[in-house]
């Protein structure tokens, strides 16, 4: 088996988020946001969405990032006329889904859904930004050892932990 590489820590209820990372590498990939307010997307992004600015170019360009590999560039241009034109997808961790989705409604009311169950077990949470970017924060949820999806690994040949008590949030 490789080296797991992920800045993602492994799905747990106790699961810790890493820092933004500061860093410089060369992106992998990255999305880029035109907005007609650099400023004000700037303080969504940071405040609502918690990136942080890596750097600016002022009146050009900024460079916002969350995890490793999470990168957004912000340029001056018109923001896509509606939501579903741009879309993407950003890992979290559990605990952090509520609180990005009331930052969010604080500074933006009605930017935020509420958030979801999906059946790839995760919890999304999806918001609108300004720009009417549709933004899905993700967060894996542990696997229920007594569920299909596990039964389902286990007779493929992965070795699936058990868990002495299943906690309330595996039974939604």
């Amino acid at each position: 088996m490789s080296e797991y590489i992920s800045p993602v820590p492994m799905p747990a209820l106790d699961a810790v988020a890493p820092e933004p990372f500061r860093g410089y590498y060369g992106m992998p990939m990255f999305v880029i946001v035109p907005t007609a307010d650099l400023a004000a997307s700037l303080d969504f992004w940071t405040r609502g969405l918690g990136f942080i600015d890596i750097f600016t170019v002022p009146d050009r360009l900024i460079h916002l990032r969350r995890w490793a590999f999470q990168d957004v560039l912000l340029v001056p241009g018109e923001p896509a006329a509606e939501a579903s034109a741009l879309r993407t997808s950003f890992a979290c961790v559990l605990s952090q889904i509520e609180e990005i989705a009331a930052r969010c409604e604080g500074l933006l009311p009605g930017s935020a859904a509420e958030p979801r169950e999906m059946p790839w077990n995760s919890r999304e949470l999806t918001v609108i930004t300004p720009e009417n970017v549709c933004v899905v924060m993700t967060a894996a949820r542990p696997l229920d050892p007594r569920s299909p999806q596990a039964d389902h690994l286990r007779a493929i040949g992965f070795e699936v932990p058990e868990i002495a008590e299943t906690p309330e949030i595996l039974n939604r």
